[in-house]
C-alpha cells in the first residue's frame, strides 16, 4: 500500500507521518521541473512501509502483544503474590503489602505524560530506550528475589519494575502508532487484550510456584522466562520510518487543557482509577476469607482476565463504530458500580464471585480502551490527542498508587462471612463502588452545562 496520509480526526492520523514524508522529500536533490518533483515525492512515499496492514505492521503488533501480555501481565497478577506475602510470618498483618503491586502498575501509568514528549522529541532513540528499560524490569525481579523486607520489595518489585516498564513500553506504543493509523482502535483493542490472555495462565502458574518454591525462586524463574520469551523479539521492534530519516517532531498543541470536556473526562478517569484495581488486588484474599482455596482465588483472577480481554476488544471496537462516547463510558462505570455493590459485596459463594469477575472484568476494563477516543474528542490535533492519552494514563496511575495505602487502611483483621463483604473487606468494597459511582456522576456535569445553556437561551428569548 502506498503512503497517502489523510489528516482527519476520525482516522486519528499522527501528524508526524506527514512531517516525515515532507522531510524525506526534502532530502532528495531539489527537482527542477514539476515532473521531477512529482517523481521525487512518489519515491519518498514508496520508501515507507505500508500502514494499517502488511507483514511489517502485523509483526510489530504481534511483538508488542507479547510484551504487553508478559511484562504488563505480571504486575496485573499481583493479587496472587499479595495473598502469598500476607501469609508469610515477616509480612503477616501488614496492611500495606498491596503497595508493592499498585506502585509497579501506578508508575507505569503515571510515567506516560513524562516519557511521551521525550519519545516525540527523540524518536530515533526508541530502540535504545527499549534496550535500557527492558533489562531494568528483569533486574528488578532478580533483586526482589533477594529482598527480605516489605520496603525492599516495594522498591524492587514495585518502583524499579515500574520505572523500567515506562522506559521500554511507551516507545513500543509509539512504534505501533507508526503502523496503525485508520485501524488504530482495533490495534489498541487487541493490544489491551494481551494482558487478559496472559491472565488466564499467570495466576495459576504463580500460585503453584509460590506454594512450592517460595517467592525467591518464583521471581528468579519469572525473570528468566521473560528473558527467553521477550528478548529475541526486541530486534523485531522497529518503527515504520527508518531512524536515520526521523526528524524532530512538531510541538504538541496543549490547548486541549482549556477544554471543559477534557477536565470532565480527567476527573471521571481519576475516580475510576481510584477504585478499579481493588478487585484484582483483594479478590484472592477475599476468596480465602470466605473459605475458598487459593486455587479458586487464582481462578477468579483468570476468569476476570478473560472477561477484561473481551471487554477491551468490544469497547474498542464499539468506539470505532462512532457510538456516543459518553454512552459507552457511562455503561462501563454504571455496570462496574452495580457489580461491586451487588455481586462482590454480597458474595458468599464461589458462583457469585465468578459472576462478579465476569461482569466487572468486562465493563470495568472497557473504560481504558476508550482513552484514544477521549483524546480525539477534546482535540482535533492528533498529536495533542496522544498527549491527552498520556494525561489519562497519569490520572489512572495516581489512583492506582493511592489504591494501595487506601486499601490497606480500609481492610480490617476481623472476618465474618455473614456480614457485608465478609466484614474484613467492607470498607474496600464500599470505597471501590463509590469511586465508580463518582466516575459516572462526573459525566453528568457535561450535560448540566449544556442544560444550563439551553435554559439560559430559553429565558433570554422569553424576555
Amino acid at each position: 500500500m502506498s503512503y497517502t496520509p489523510e489528516l482527519s480526526m476520525d482516522n486519528n492520523v499522527d501528524l508526524r507521518d506527514a512531517a516525515e514524508l515532507q522531510d524525506l522529500s526534502q532530502r532528495e536533490a531539489v527537482p527542477e521541473t514539476a515532473t521531477e518533483q512529482q517523481e521525487a515525492g512518489e519515491a519518498a512515499r514508496q520508501s515507507l512501509l505500508p500502514y494499517d496492514g502488511g507483514i511489517a505492521a502485523w509483526r510489530m503488533l504481534v511483538s508488542a502483544f507479547v510484551f504487553e501480555a508478559l511484562l504488563w501481565g505480571f504486575p496485573l497478577s499481583f493479587g496472587v503474590f499479595q495473598n502469598y506475602y500476607s501469609q508469610l510470618p515477616q509480612f503477616a498483618g501488614n496492611p500495606y503489602v498491596s503497595v508493592i503491586g499498585t506502585t509497579a502498575s501506578g508508575i507505569s501509568y503515571m510515567g506516560a505524560p513524562i516519557i511521551i514528549p521525550l519519545i516525540k522529541r527523540f524518536t530515533k532513540y526508541r530502540n535504545r530506550m527499549i534496550w535500557f528499560g527492558w533489562p531494568i524490569c528483569i533486574l528488578a525481579l532478580l533483586a526482589g528475589s533477594f529482598a527480605k523486607t516489605l520496603g525492599a520489595l516495594i522498591f524492587t518489585q514495585g518502583i524499579m519494575y515500574g520505572f523500567g516498564f515506562v522506559i521500554f513500553y511507551y516507545p513500543i506504543i509509539s512504534m505501533v502508532n507508526d503502523f496503525w493509523i485508520a485501524r488504530r482502535g482495533m490495534a489498541y483493542g487487541l493490544l489491551c487484550s494481551a494482558s487478559g490472555v496472559s491472565g488466564i495462565v499467570m495466576p495459576f502458574a504463580f500460585e503453584a510456584m509460590l506454594n512450592k518454591y517460595g517467592y525467591q525462586t518464583t521471581l528468579r524463574a519469572v525473570a528468566g522466562g521473560l528473558v527467553v520469551l521477550t528478548g529475541p523479539l526486541i530486534p523485531l521492534l522497529k518503527g515504520r520510518i527508518p531512524d536515520s530519516e526521523v526528524s524532530v517532531a512538531a510541538r504538541t498543541d496543549w490547548t486541549f487543557l482549556r477544554v471543559h470536556l477534557f477536565w470532565i473526562y480527567n476527573v471521571s478517569n481519576f475516580t475510576q482509577g481510584m477504585g478499579y484495581f481493588f478487585p484484582s488486588l483483594y479478590l484472592p484474599s477475599y476468596a480465602t476469607a470466605i473459605g475458598l482455596s487459593a486455587k479458586q482465588g487464582a481462578l477468579l483472577l483468570a476468569i476476570m482476565s478473560v472477561s477484561q480481554m473481551l471487554g477491551q476488544m468490544s469497547f474498542g471496537y464499539l468506539s470505532d463504530r462512532k457510538l456516543p462516547l459518553n454512552l459507552l463510558i457511562g455503561l462501563s462505570t454504571v455496570m462496574s458500580t452495580i457489580a461491586i455493590f451487588a455481586c462482590w459485596g454480597l458474595a458468599r459463594t464461589f458462583t457469585l464471585l465468578i459472576l462478579f469477575s465476569i461482569v466487572y472484568g468486562y465493563f470495568g476494563a472497557g473504560y481504558s480502551a476508550m482513552w484514544a477516543r477521549m483524546g480525539t474528542a477534546v482535540s482535533g490535533d492528533p498529536t495533542a490527542a496522544f498527549a491527552a492519552f498520556g494525561v489519562f494514563n497519569f490520572g489512572k496511575g495516581v489512583g492506582n498508587v493511592l489504591a494501595g495505602p487506601i486499601g490497606g487502611s480500609l481492610v480490617v483483621d476481623a472476618v465474618d462471612k455473614h456480614r457485608y463483604a465478609a466484614m474484613k473487606f467492607e470498607g474496600a468494597v464500599l470505597f471501590a463502588g463509590c469511586c465508580m459511582l463518582a466516575s459516572t456522576s462526573t459525566l453528568s456535569l457535561y450535560y448540566l452545562k449544556h442544560l444550563g445553556g439551553v435554559i439560559k437561551t430559553i429565558c433570554n428569548r422569553g424576555t
